[in-house]
């Protein structure tokens, strides 16, 4: 229950500021790294909060390391997704580099 809310805000995070870069006209060195930090939800920081706060006596608090487990994998994968595509982000003519 918690993988595909996370799934998806991470795909729709990722890629909306990967074609945002490419209409701005940024370059794909720094689209796609930018694409990644948009997309990170800092689930350690909200491990650390639940546990300090609750402990381990609810499952609230062990329930957000299930964030961690996914985030991993999906961020490599959306790696992947930016390493395959340059040759289509960096196709458009109409877009100018800038250098940032």
């Amino acid at each position: 229950m918690l993988a595909a809310p996370i799934l998806i805000q991470l795909f729709f995070d990722s890629g909306l500021a990967y074609l945002l870069n490419r209409r701005l006209g940024v370059a794909h060195g720094v689209a796609g790294p930018s694409s990644l930090i948009g997309a990170t939800n800092l689930f350690e920081p909200a491990v650390t909060t639940e546990i300090s706060l609750f402990a381990f006596y609810f499952d609230a608090a062990l329930a957000t390391a299930a964030g961690v487990l996914i985030e991993v994998p999906m961020m490599l994968f959306v790696v992947g997704i930016d390493n395959r595509s340059m040759h289509w982000y960096e196709s458009n003519s109409s877009v100018k580099r800038r250098i940032v």
